[in-house]
């Protein structure tokens, strides 16, 4: 039997803590602790997400196919070695670029109803 990979649009509308977590790890891998910073950063802290949040996301997202764990280590002789490290999947990143095309979408709909800042 041929398991068939899903369509990213399945996924959607996405969590806002899964997007962030996606974007988050879109260029580098991370763990756990880098992923809860770099979104607080980047959102300004507009979204501080707790572990509690962060790790229920990272399980159903590794069960879903959007990330994986990695064994490498960016700096090993600098690193707790009880860290895990996240990756995003191929599949992830589809994902993501779908969710980004939905929102992309919602905001062209709210200029041109005279609610977002930008060309109409």
């Amino acid at each position: 039997m041929i398991e068939k990979t899903p369509q990213p649009e399945s996924f959607l509308p996405l969590p806002p803590a899964t997007f962030h977590i996606l974007i988050a790890v879109a260029e580098e891998d991370r763990h756990g602790y880098a992923i809860i910073q770099d979104v607080e950063v980047r959102t300004g802290g507009a979204l501080r997400l707790s572990a509690g949040t962060l790790y229920r996301s990272i399980q159903r997202m590794l069960e879903q196919g959007l990330l994986v764990e990695t064994q490498e280590r960016p700096a090993p002789e600098w690193d707790d070695e009880r860290r895990r490290y996240y990756r995003i999947t191929p599949l992830g990143a589809r994902v993501a670029r779908a969710e980004t095309r939905r929102l992309a979408g919602l905001l062209k709909m709210a200029r041109d109803r005279g609610f977002a800042p930008g060309r109409a």
